[in-house]
């Protein structure tokens, strides 16, 4: 499931905390430091805090790349993942991982990218069954959970010594025992908690509120470009005389 997001949805309507949180659903809008963001693959992202101030906006989803770039760098040739086809298991889930453009929008640490493709949970493909101490992670008492309204999975993982974080300086698995949950619908981590942390509440939430919701350009440029909104009913007022 860690494999699978880059396949399962294309836009992502979400609440973020960049800690821990254990209270009951819906009381974490008035948490100072949540964010709410819109995401749409393969590289916008809005934030706002709870208030509606934007703390950060896409200004460059339309930008082209100059001949330069296209024939120096091969990782310009690579493909989205979405137009790629990966590995499937018989339950739909992605098995191995093709090579193709990854990489989600960032915002203040890497474990929100990370918590976003959480690819680094599982790795790219499964180890031989003779080297299980290959895996990235060991898993422990894997149960299913509802969170915010939505099935998911819940494991308590530890860190092999082939976890290699995309981000060292915010994993989401740190060293001892870390509590984490994976939407079953999208494959998005959306809850981290450090065990052996003590007094460290290191971790995020996320509550996803809409996927593969329709968004506009405009949401994500830093001035507006008047697109009109299709969804909308178009009014024609004619002159009477």
């Amino acid at each position: 499931m860690c494999r699978s997001s880059p396949w399962k949805w294309q836009s992502l309507r979400f609440e973020y905390l960049d800690r821990p949180f254990d209270g009951p659903a819906g009381t974490a809008d008035g948490a100072a430091d949540l964010v709410r963001a819109w995401l749409r693959r393969p590289g916008a992202l809005r934030l706002e805090t709870a208030a509606g101030l934007v703390l950060h906006s896409t200004t460059g989803i339309n930008d082209s790349r100059d001949g330069f770039y296209v024939s120096s760098t091969r990782k310009s040739w690579l493909l989205p993942p979405r137009l790629v086809n990966p590995v499937y298991d018989d339950d739909g889930l992605v098995r191995r991982r093709p090579e193709a453009a990854y990489g989600e929008p960032g915002f203040g640490n890497g474990r929100f990218a990370a918590a976003l493709d959480p690819v680094e949970l599982s790795g790219n493909a499964p180890v031989p069954m003779e080297f299980p101490n290959a895996n990235p992670v060991e898993l422990e008492s894997i149960s299913e959970v509802d969170h915010e309204g939505r099935p998911a999975l819940e494991a308590t993982i530890s860190p092999n010594s082939s976890y290699r974080p995309g981000d060292p300086g915010a994993p989401l698995c740190r060293p001892g025992r870390t509590l984490v949950r994976i939407d079953a619908g999208t494959g998005v981590c959306v809850a981290s908690r450090w065990l052996d942390g003590g007094p460290d509440a290191y971790g995020h939430w996320l509550r996803i509120v809409a996927v593969d919701e329709y968004m506009l350009d405009d949401l994500f440029l830093d001035r507006s470009m008047n697109l009109t909104d299709v969804r909308r009913h178009i009014s024609w007022d004619v002159p009477a005389d």
